[in-house]
């Protein structure tokens, strides 16, 4: 019956629903070539929302009528081809942004038999098939006990969270299946039960080799044909497959970048699916413990790669109170030596697909996070492996990736995939590791810059690593970790304002900058449809991946963590700067500094360096007295609770004569004013940070000016951009500049820009860090 309902189904190229006296067939697609796609095969029957079959069931209790479909899947999905190149068998959109899903299948080397696996390819690297683009990286997904890879793509709801993070998915088969593979009237034991072990007893032994199979012969594959995995690779899974990821990750943690699992197989030779699996595979359970996640852990544990393991149990789980899944004894085994696990356990979940897809969102983003950081720490060897070169594998070709394209003023950031050239000479390309979010995005953003050109690319706080360098460019090299600087330094003999100690405005590159574009007058950064997108500040660090100038890149100690050197491509920088550079602060000096944000705070750090002995801390959000008090304001004012002007209050109440150095930080004209005002008679600097907005100007009485008062400015606080920040940086490195104080919110993912925006307005943020 299912050969003539399957027969009516290619004469009519329809979906097969369900086949009434074999129970349902989920999404079983039939087209007029034979070619098939199988959500959910047959042996699922009954079992809609679990992978496993009931308990003591065997694959001949399912029906007979099984076996003819389960013949005609063989046939028209891959018996007996020896071809070793893979052959799509299916390929369809499964995401909004046209993220792909490939059925594939190959004939196995390891296994001597045909093998399919799915392959999700994320829409932002669409193109990257055959190519010699940069590799995707991937998450290996291990499926449970009688699935193949159809169950995780038609229930786990991973493909839209692995499309936004840009990851690919590869998901294999459980074992090697076909008429003449060894298999087992149990659901637990043969085909769909591999268990990710490579079988030394016969029968099993002549196709059993999902070990090898998983960890050597199929990441060579897709990083092969389809330039997958190749930087960085993750592993997870369920059940068995939770099994499976565990053993692998800790037989080898170098080859992986992180590993998690949802109701793992924790301690197989301790349960009874475990030992019938060793048992039959290598005719011994004590053979197994070289395949047991609690025993490799104590054995050989902690695993340095692996800074957190992320465990998912459902309390639900009829496996676990059978025994079957033993997640405490790992927990325990973790704790014994060290290792960082966190094991979740989740109220009234079970062991099915409703489980996993609750909580995938989670683990896709995990893995996300460790895998674009062990891409860029792949990323800053490359030079070692350019081929004498001095360059990456991708150097010379364009880039595609993620990027957060601000297309109008007063809009939200709209996350597209982007093309960016190569450098051209005197030009840098670099991977963005690390982006800081800074007011005078926002003030961009919403429309203040007179500069502002649209669309654009935002960002210049960031940390980055060089993946290829332009004809000429001698100051950095392939694998070296810089910070974008907005404030350039040619330091060529020729630039009175690099040579002057006077300065650090360089104005080399400063009319391109201002334009948008490159020191040559063009454009890097190309949309989906081939249109042009502005540089801002030279730097664009709102992209995976950017062009600066060479002159724009300070070359930091790799021992510094790019999410926190970023912070010194700006703001703390600029008030660092303006206390020890352009106004010289001495000690026992008075200050007085004007709003509270990040550069307000680096205000009052440098001056409490710099020896000063009354630091008056002004805003109108009191919560950030706590931070000013600690990092070493003497005096807190809340300005919008005086009866007097601020001035007054600072120059009369809690000084007779002002202080000696005032600093506004907020933007605002007024307040320019009442800093100034606030100076010691005579002597007293005011220095102006904060950017104001377009049109806008300054005012005061001259008689302010007339009585000894000095008004100046600052930019990037007089550093020079590529002597001074890796002075700063490593001043970060050795204990005596701290600054994660500054870091009040991360984020993971480009995409997540937006939302490091909203918490940057919402008064509490000082510095929101995006991590790529």
């Amino acid at each position: 019956e299912a050969e003539m309902f399957t027969r009516q189904a290619v004469r009519s190229s329809i979906l097969v629903a369900s086949v009434s006296s074999i129970g349902r067939v989920e999404g079983f697609a039939v087209d007029r070539r034979g070619v098939f796609s199988i959500r959910n095969l047959v042996r699922n029957v009954g079992l809609p929302n679990s992978h496993h079959f009931p308990s003591g069931s065997t694959r001949s209790s399912v029906g007979a009528a099984a076996d003819p479909a389960r013949r005609l899947f063989a046939s028209a999905s891959g018996g007996g081809d020896k071809s070793a190149k893979p052959r799509v068998l299916s390929r369809i959109s499964v995401t909004q942004n046209d993220g792909k899903l490939l059925r594939i299948r190959h004939r196995s080397e390891s296994t001597n038999t045909d093998m399919t696996f799915g392959l999700f390819l994320p829409s932002a690297h669409k193109n990257i098939l055959r190519s010699k683009m940069q590799s995707i990286p991937a998450l290996y997904w291990l499926s449970g006990l009688t699935c193949d890879d159809s169950n995780f793509s038609a229930k786990a709801g991973a493909f839209a969270s692995a499309d936004r993070e840009g990851i690919a998915l590869i998901i294999p088969d459980t074992s090697p299946r076909g008429d003449d593979v060894a298999n087992d009237d149990n659901y637990d034991l043969g085909q769909g039960a591999g268990f990710y072990v490579d079988a030394t007893e016969e029968p099993w032994s002549s196709h059993f080799k999902m070990y090898t199979y998983i960890t050597k012969e199929l990441p060579a594959l897709v990083e092969e044909y389809y330039g997958v995995g190749v930087d960085a690779k993750s592993i997870a899974g369920h059940s068995m497959g939770g099994h499976g990821a565990l053993t692998i990750a800790f037989k080898d943690p170098a080859s992986w970048a992180s590993v998690s699992a949802f109701a793992p197989i924790a301690h197989p030779t301790k349960c009874g699916w475990g030992e019938k699996a060793f048992k039959a595979y290598f005719n011994s359970i004590d053979a197994g413990k070289d395949h047991d996640a609690t025993v490799l852990l104590e054995s050989n544990g902690p695993f340095a790669p692996f800074d957190d393991i992320l465990i998912d149990q459902g309390l639900d789980d009829e496996f676990l109170a059978e025994g079957q899944l033993c997640p405490e004894a790992l927990e325990a085994a973790a704790e014994s030596v060290g290792q960082k696990l966190t094991l979740r356990r989740h109220e009234n979940y079970d062991h099915s697909y409703y489980f996993i897809s609750s909580f995938m969102d989670d683990h896709i983003q995990f893995h996300a996070k460790r895998l674009k950081k062990a891409q860029g720490l792949k990323l800053a060897s490359t030079s070692a492996n350019a081929s004498g070169s001095g360059q990456s594998d991708t150097a010379g070709r364009p880039i595609q990736c993620q990027a957060m394209v601000a297309r109008a003023p007063k809009e939200p950031l709209s996350l597209e995939t982007i093309t960016v050239d190569p450098p051209k000479a005197g030009e840098v390309r670099v991977k963005v590791m690390a982006n800081a979010l800074c007011h005078t995005d926002i003030y961009t953003l919403e429309g203040y810059d007179p500069e502002g050109l649209f669309p654009c690319i935002l960002g210049h706080e960031a940390g980055c690593i060089v993946e290829s360098v332009g004809e000429g460019v001698t100051s950095v090299a392939v694998g070296d970790h810089v910070i974008p600087c907005y404030t350039p330094q040619c330091a060529q003999p020729s630039c009175i304002f690099c040579q002057s100690p006077k300065t650090n405005l360089c104005p080399t590159i400063r009319g391109t900058q201002g334009a948008g574009v490159m020191p040559d007058g063009t454009k890097r950064f190309r949309d989906k449809d081939g249109e042009d997108i502005y540089h801002f500040m030279g730097c664009s660090t709102m992209s995976e991946y950017t062009v600066l100038s060479e002159i724009s890149c300070a070359n930091i100690s790799k021992e510094a963590p790019l999410e926190k050197a970023c912070l010194f491509g700006c703001g703390v920088s600029t008030g660092l700067g303006a206390v020890w550079n352009t106004c010289k602060v001495e000690t026992d000096s008075s200050v007085a500094v004007f709003g509270l944000g990040a550069v307000g705070l680096a205000v009052i750090q440098g001056a409490k360096m710099a020896g000063a002995s009354k630091i008056i801390a002004v805003d109108i959000n009191p919560k950030k007295f706590d931070t000013a008090i600690r990092l070493g304001a003497t005096d807190c004012v809340d300005s919008s609770k005086l009866d007097t002007p601020v001035q007054q209050h600072i120059a009369g109440d809690l000084t007779p004569w002002g202080v000696d150095y005032s600093f506004d930080c907020t933007g605002n004209t007024e307040v320019m004013r009442a800093a100034l005002e606030c100076a010691h008679r005579g002597w007293g600097t005011s220095c102006v940070i904060g950017v104001a907005a377009s049109g806008h100007e300054i005012s005061t009485r001259p008689f302010q000016l007339v009585t000894g008062r000095i008004w100046k400015g600052t930019a990037f606080g007089g550093f020079k951009s590529r002597t001074d920040v890796p002075k700063l940086v490593d001043k970060m490195i050795s204990g005596e500049l701290p600054i994660d104080h500054y870091i009040t919110h991360t984020f993971d993912g480009v995409g997540k820009t937006n939302a490091a925006i909203d918490a940057l307005h919402s008064g509490d943020c000082l510095r929101a860090v995006v991590q790529y």
